[in-house]
């Protein structure tokens, strides 16, 4: 069987309000005042409540210190005299100006975004109106007006046009939706975006790794072939020393034909060539650094070092040692 339940139980639990208490620090699970209190408002505008009811919901939401402040009045008294009491205890005493100053500090913060950065105003707005900083006809002209002194995303309010919409603010609820469903396109878009760069990224990886396994098949082709070709010139060289060493063979055998004469010219020749190749493949030592700082790799018009006269005479010791054993070895071989 379905327990019973009574009409009286539903008003009852629709009409539950969240827990104040006015401790400070805020237990977490509660609400601060304004919020309370907007529930509160809700609840006093509504007809179906009775007053008693009223002042039942408000005393069961309150605990301790707030609840001992409602003691001091009456039982029977009007569910509006328990607001005002804890109104004096706990509502913010700044008057309409001051509040209205506030309001047009509040800019966005980082990482806000536009729809959150709305509601910030709205919430400060509500609070300045009930205390006469700003009539309710204005209260449109002023929140879009902060709204785009505030937020610092002017592609969006460009987009939007909302300078061109000051002459005719939208409310509240249309400016939340125009800033959410723009928000919810710029989501999207990103997403995609992401998924789409992730595919492309896959994609060149892939290439990559294919490209590279090609590459490391040319290079073993190449290296294959270099080998072949290294042993094919050795091959080469061996039969190349082999027919000199015939030919020098056979030049060394004496001729019955020819006369004593020819043959030591063509001595005398041969020697003076290979003379003559000698020195054409040995070269005199020449000077390899810096006549500034010492240093290989450049020559003084080009130095920025600073001057080191030590090094500068240490090499010239070794490139004058070099050119006394390069004089010494061909000299003795040009006497030869």
């Amino acid at each position: 069987m379905r327990p019973i339940v009574r009409n009286n139980d539903l008003m009852t639990h629709r009409l539950r309000l969240r827990t104040f208490s006015g401790r400070t620090p805020r237990p977490s699970n509660e609400v601060n005042y304004d919020t309370w209190r907007a529930s509160v408002e809700l609840l006093l505008q509504d007809p179906a409540v009775s007053d008693l009811q009223r002042v039942r919901r408000i005393c069961d939401s309150l605990y301790s210190p707030a609840s001992d402040i409602i003691k001091s009045v009456n039982p029977g008294s009007p569910p509006t005299d328990y607001v005002k009491l804890l109104d004096s205890a706990f509502s913010t005493m700044e008057d309409g100006d001051e509040l209205f100053a506030k309001f047009m500090s509040i800019f966005q913060n980082t990482g806000e975004k536009p729809s959150e950065y709305i509601q910030r105003l709205q919430v400060a707005l509500n609070l300045t109106m009930k205390r006469g900083g700003v009539q309710p006809p204005d209260v449109n002209k002023h929140r879009l007006k902060q709204f785009c002194r505030g937020c610092w995303d002017d592609t969006l309010i460009t987009e939007l046009q909302l300078e061109q919409k000051k002459q005719d603010p939208p409310s509240f609820t249309e400016l939340l939706a125009l800033l959410r469903t723009k928000e919810n396109k710029t989501d999207s878009k990103a997403t995609r975006m992401k998924q789409h760069l992730g595919v492309v990224k896959q994609h060149a990886a892939v290439k990559s790794q294919i490209s590279y396994s090609c590459k490391e098949e040319d290079v073993s082709q190449l290296s294959s072939v270099t080998a072949k070709l290294t042993k094919q010139v050795a091959e080469l060289q061996s039969q190349l020393a082999t027919l000199a060493e015939e030919k020098h063979t056979s030049r060394a055998k004496p001729s019955s034909f020819k006369p004593q004469k020819e043959k030591n010219d063509t001595k005398a020749e041969a020697e003076s060539k290979l003379k003559v190749t000698n020195k054409q493949h040995t070269v005199k030592p020449r000077p390899w650094y810096c006549f500034k700082c010492g240093e290989d790799g450049h020559i003084a018009t080009s130095c920025s070092n600073d001057p080191d006269p030590t090094l500068v005479a240490d090499k010239r010791k070794q490139l004058q040692k070099r050119q006394r054993e390069w004089e010494s070895q061909n000299v003795s071989s040009d006497l030869n």
